[in-house]
């Protein structure tokens, strides 16, 4: 999923996955979303996500805020130009999930 507005490319995503053995449809599923520019839609696209039960959340800021207050228990990558330990996003890079 992607929050838009900055670089993310889900094919380069898709590529990579591909690089590492992982082919969708066929042993991937991916549950793509995309808010298209409007960040009012992220919670409710994180919302339906959480919903599905993913095995993993693939994200951009802003959306990572969002998908934090989501769960607790789905791992969250997230793809962000800021700083993820001085913005808050995460503690340490050691151990991104303890906050």
């Amino acid at each position: 999923m992607t929050g838009g507005g900055n670089t993310f490319s889900f094919e380069s995503f898709k590529h990579g996955l591909k690089d590492f053995g992982y082919l969708e449809g066929k042993n991937i599923l991916i549950e793509f979303r995309s808010a298209e520019g409007n960040s009012k839609r992220i919670p409710d696209q994180v919302a339906e996500l959480v919903r599905l039960k993913v095995d993993v959340l693939v994200t951009t800021s802003p959306a990572v805020r969002v998908a934090k207050q989501a769960t607790k228990t789905i791992p969250i990558v997230m793809v962000t130009q800021e700083d993820p330990v001085a913005s808050g996003l995460v503690s340490s890079l050691a151990r991104p999930g303890e906050i």
